[in-house]
């Protein structure tokens, strides 16, 4: 059976429940671990109150004992749920069915909002009687204390992590920048000009411009499957790992992709792909050569013809070994515009839920084109931020435009 306490006051003990207090206090503004503050509160219970057995549970995202003295049965935290929960208020036990309940004379629960935070099992050697309902109240007043003050802890804790890894991404965010090239050329050969605006601080597109020399040039571009940091890092090796294998030697394009496809396989181990596109540009012969490895088919501008760059393979890391790379092959005449993106511009939905969409771009491409490219490319992003209207960017979003005169 259970009963409810009566409420009785004895002054006798009021000048060492304040002078707990005070000590129990002092040591939350001193900055005490929860380990030294659970210490002076079971000293409190023992030496002060006169309780000799008690358990206390407490909700740190999910209930756990934190102070035990006195019980040495197993304590099954299913009890919270399946037991304390129907306890609001300071209730004394006569009798109960539950084999831990029934070692315990009084169940003293914590709540705030209606929500529960803490649950003292307490008990004394002696009988109910002997016990004074103002030790009651001031053992649920600890409780308290002890509640928020570990819970402001974890809050304080978890600011401080999520203040760490702010300024981390910061950091992040800012090496990834170095990555990207600095000063795209804009001369009497070629105007390039690219357009970037990660998801989060740091993002899983990439794209480069690489001179071999005065007139041959690596373009790509570049697009990682899934979001955040394991993202970034793998473009952030990936993009390095080309600029390295360029920087000591040329290579054909199948050799390049398939070395390329096991980098990917050995950092990624099959959890993540790349897709991505990759040209080699002679600016002399004007003659280009690319792979498009499973990524937006980029796209050549002249006049009004529109010719969509497919050949290729499948996407880096996908599988062990690329069962084909076709290496498409074309001479670009003069004034031809060249634009590559990843799919954050042609998936962008507006609020119907319809896709900005491959058609959408040629058109906004073909009609801008004769604008330099830094131009054309910011009136596109202009039409992107007309068409998400409230809605935000749900994907990394790049594109790379490229004139060739």
């Amino acid at each position: 059976m259970i009963i409810q306490h009566r409420n009785i006051l004895n002054p006798d003990i009021k000048d060492t429940k304040l002078q707990s207090l005070l000590e129990i206090t002092n040591a939350i503004n001193s900055n005490l671990s929860i380990e030294q503050l659970i210490k002076i509160f079971s000293f409190i219970l023992k030496e002060q109150l006169g309780f000799s057995k008690f358990v206390l549970f407490l909700y740190q995202e999910d209930w756990k004992v934190l102070a035990k003295s006195g019980y040495k049965g197993k304590i099954d935290l299913q009890l919270v749920d399946q037991q304390l929960v129907r306890f609001k208020e300071i209730t004394l036990v006569e009798s109960s069915n539950s084999m831990v309940l029934k070692e315990f004379q009084a169940v003293i629960p914590v709540y705030h909002q209606e929500k529960p935070l803490a649950y003292l099992l307490i008990s004394t050697l002696g009988n109910t009687d002997y016990l004074e309902a103002s030790h009651f109240n001031f053992a649920q007043t600890l409780c308290n204390i002890i509640a928020v003050a570990v819970e402001n802890r974890r809050l304080f804790k978890q600011s401080m992590i999520k203040e760490r890894i702010s300024k981390e991404l910061e950091v992040a965010s800012e090496m990834q920048k170095l990555l990207f090239p600095s000063d795209l050329p804009s001369n009497r050969k070629m105007d390039l000009s690219a357009k970037y605006i990660p998801r989060h601080a740091v993002g899983g597109d990439y794209y480069d411009f690489i001179p071999l020399g005065d007139e041959e040039y690596i373009i790509c571009i570049a697009d990682v499957s899934g979001k955040g940091i394991s993202a970034a890092l793998l473009m952030a090796n990936f993009q390095a790992t080309i600029r390295t294998l360029f920087k000591y030697q040329r290579f054909e394009m199948p050799f390049l992709l398939e070395e390329l496809n096991k980098i990917v396989m050995r950092s990624a181990k099959g959890e993540k792909f790349i897709t991505f596109f990759i040209a080699h540009y002679n600016a002399h012969t004007r003659k280009m050569n690319y792979v498009n490895a499973g990524h937006n088919h980029p796209f050549l501008l002249n006049g009004r013809k529109v010719t969509m760059l497919k050949d290729g393979c499948i996407g880096l890391g996908m599988l062990d070994e690329l069962p084909y790379v076709n290496v498409g092959k074309m001479v670009l005449n003069p004034n031809t515009t060249f634009v590559l993106f990843t799919d954050g511009v042609v998936e962008l939905e507006n609020g119907e839920g319809e896709q900005f969409g491959i058609e959408r771009l040629v058109k906004n491409a073909q009609a801008y084109s004769p604008l330099k490219m830094e131009d054309m490319n910011n009136i596109i992003f202009s039409k992107l931020d007309e068409w998400r209207g409230n809605l935000t960017f749900v994907d990394d979003t790049a594109i790379f435009s490229c004139k060739f005169f």
